[in-house]
């Protein structure tokens, strides 16, 4: 089955209400394998070849996180760092991330009227992940659009739930429109 690798970053997801409920409507979905950087990392000593490896198996990588002072948090800016070496994910010789898929799942306290122009933030969330997907185009991945949930500071439980029920349901399209991989010969 065609795989989809969950890069989950939240530096406290104790207080979570939003993304703990994202994580568990993906847990255990066959086919979604769920990696949270700050459990497999609590000092940020990342293994690069272990998250190289688990990008290679991997046909669509998500970035999940909150969004965090207009950015990702910083174990998830740490694992692209050191992650993302010149010579594997890019340059000349750089080719092993090439037609893979990079979509952020992200979230934010504010509403759609706080990201727009005019809005409070003055830019839409699309504004503030361009770092992310500049970094899809110099690996030579392909950007999906980004899935985010606003509002999630007044979103009450059934509308967390619903937003849980339908993070699984994107998770299971992706997952079932991926192209099979072909057996070797």
């Amino acid at each position: 089955m065609a795989s989809i690798l969950v890069l989950f970053a939240h530096p406290a997801l104790e207080k979570s209400r939003v993304h703990r409920r994202l994580l568990d409507a993906a847990a255990g979905l066959p086919g979604v394998y769920v990696h949270d950087l700050y459990e497999a990392y609590p000092d940020f000593d990342i293994d690069v070849r272990r998250e190289q490896e688990l990008l290679l198996t991997h046909p669509v990588i998500l970035l999940q996180y909150p969004l965090y002072w207009y950015s990702t948090p910083a174990i998830l800016k740490q694992w692209q760092d050191l992650v993302l070496e010149h010579g594997w994910a890019y340059g000349r010789a750089g080719t092993r991330l090439r037609g893979k898929r990079l979509q952020v799942v992200t979230s934010a306290g504010g509403g759609a009227q706080a990201y727009q122009p005019g809005g409070f933030n003055a830019h839409p969330v699309t504004d503030f992940l361009f770092p992310v997907e500049q970094t899809a185009r110099l690996c030579g991945m392909e950007w999906l659009p980004p899935y985010v949930v606003l509002g999630s500071h007044r979103m009450e439980l059934p509308e967390i739930d619903a937003a849980a029920a339908a993070y699984r349901r994107h998770l299971e399209q992706l997952r079932d429109t991926l192209p099979v991989p072909a057996e070797a010969p």
